[in-house]
């Protein structure tokens, strides 16, 4: 799918006058981090979050909780954004709860001893939950879940005991980037408490560095990469800032986590060439470089119904099987090397790649592939299942699989909304392929649907389409402002908050409304 350059308005040089919005986000904010390494790094980015905020009251009221809520957990239809369940809750009076919901701390303040605290107050630990979930999360750390308890799994939010036989909570695939960007920006600003709660510790340790335990740190890490940041994010992160003078800066720089606990810690950071999310003015969601258009779905297909012009390669064939990869008309395309009945199952060692159509990548950055899959009679499905890129003239790529969420290889459920960026195969053409292997031992079956594949526009193409649509259209600062959002809406500036495109005549910016 393309889109015409009528249809987006994008950040180019240029100014505006005489509108009302505040400054951008630029570099100075995180000068102090150039050059530093690990724990430096760490606490030089402590002193930027905790020095000159001002936090809301806790609770309900003219500035407190709720009243911040209105601005940074309303979705565009008045409902509250709850991340802890799939229930629908609607706004009232502005500084109040909707019904049947209270705030949640991620990081309960029995961690710090229970002093009400900026910890307490703070927006970036707190988000609007529904009830019963946030009772039954109780005051546990967040980690994986293995067996929940009876009440601990909502289709939202799971909540029971790890293999260390500990309590944790475990979010949604889809929230799960976020809450360990939280989580980290908790262990960073608040690096100077002692960690009093036995559930704290879990995951804690007190001290400037490290703060997070290496196995939380590292599967926050993984969760991060796996849910990257996305629009809603950045927007909250931008709309936080608003009410406290500070933000997230691991929204801000997604790669951030790996210089200070991950596989950057002895490297420099360089606030200017790092990789920077599309909030970021100057900076790009995934790659490095300019944030310089918006995001473009450049293949889609729900594979239900349509093969979405896929093809099989098959490199070692089941001999009872013509193929491996099969279109169902219900659950898209499944793999399987198994024949027979139940009564009498031939299990066959196979090798067979689902490869998509050839995808054009040229004057692209930032690609993403986001899937759902399923898989059922598999111990371990990253075991005999991956996904690889092919791209012209290049060895395969496999994707390291803890780059992947798996299904648990034991039911049909499906793993929904599965993203992983590829940010080295931007300008290539590239084929995915879901390579299935099987043995006559093991043979399980997967179920791919709804792929797609979205990048960025790069600068280049940006020029190409200002120079095309705008270049017959006066250049005038009085001309009258047009806000626009990222993704090439018309918006009204009197209810619009956040980063948007302000044009006047030929000339675009990007601005943040507050």
């Amino acid at each position: 799918m393309k889109i015409s350059g009528k249809t987006i308005l994008l950040a180019i040089a240029g100014t505006a006058a005489a509108f009302q919005a505040a400054a951008v986000i630029d570099l100075d904010y995180y000068s102090r981090l150039q050059g530093l390494k690990g724990a430096s790094l760490k606490t030089a980015v402590h002193e930027i979050l905790t020095e000159n905020v001002s936090m809301l009251d806790y609770g309900s009221g003219k500035n407190a909780t709720w009243w911040g809520f209105y601005v940074t957990d309303q979705c565009d239809d008045g409902s509250a954004r709850d991340r802890y369940s799939n229930d629908v809750r609607y706004f009232g009076d502005r500084g109040y709860a909707p019904s049947g919901m209270n705030i949640e701390h991620s990081f309960p303040k029995s961690w710090w001893g229970g002093s009400e605290n900026n910890a307490y107050k703070d927006l970036f630990n707190l988000m609007p939950s529904e009830i019963k979930i946030n009772s039954t999360k109780s005051n546990y750390p967040m980690g994986i879940v293995l067996r929940t308890t009876p009440s601990g799994d909502n289709g939202c939010t799971r909540v029971g005991s790890g293999d260390d036989g500990n309590n944790y909570w475990e979010p949604a695939d889809k929230w799960k980037g976020d809450f360990a960007r939280s989580y980290m920006y908790m262990a960073t600003a608040y690096q100077d408490f002692t960690w009093t709660n036995n559930q704290g510790k879990i995951i804690l340790t007190t001290g400037a560095y490290p703060t997070l335990q290496s196995w939380a740190s590292e599967l926050y890490i993984q969760w991060a990469k796996q849910d990257p940041v996305d629009q809603i994010e950045t927007r909250r992160n931008d709309d936080v800032e608003t009410f406290q003078r500070n933000r997230n800066p691991f929204v801000d720089f997604p790669n951030l986590m790996e210089y200070i606990w991950g596989d950057s810690i002895g490297q420099s950071f360089n606030v200017k060439t790092t990789v920077k999310s599309a909030a970021f003015v100057g900076g790009s969601s995934i790659g490095d470089g300019p944030a310089t258009g918006t995001i473009e779905e450049l293949y889609a297909s729900t594979f239900i119904g349509e093969n979405g012009g896929c093809t099989e390669q098959i490199d070692i064939k089941p001999a009872n099987r013509a193929h491996v990869w099969t279109l169902d008309p219900q659950y898209g395309w499944k793999a399987t090397a198994t024949s027979g009945t139940s009564d009498n199952l031939i299990k066959e060692a196979a090798d067979a790649t689902l490869l998509t159509p050839e995808i054009n990548l040229a004057g692209y950055a930032d690609p993403v592939i986001k899937f759902d899959h399923a898989c059922k009679y598999a111990a371990d499905p990253s075991a005999v299942l991956s996904i690889v890129v092919k791209a012209a003239g290049e060895p395969d790529y496999v994707i390291p699989a803890q780059k992947i969420i798996w299904p648990k290889g034991t039911s049909w459920t499906f793993t929904r909304d599965v993203k992983v960026a590829l940010p080295d195969f931007a300008g290539k053409k590239i084929r995915i392929g879901f390579r299935y292997t099987s043995t006559a031992e093991e043979a399980c079956t997967w179920e791919i649907q709804n792929f797609s594949l979205s990048a960025r526009m790069s600068m280049s193409v940006i020029d190409d389409l200002i120079n095309d649509n705008l270049a017959n259209e006066a250049d005038d600062a009085n001309a009258p402002a047009e806000y626009y959002s990222l993704d090439g809406r018309r918006v009204d500036p009197a209810t619009t908050r956040g980063i948007v495109i302000l044009r006047r005549g030929s000339r675009a910016t990007k601005v943040i409304l507050r």
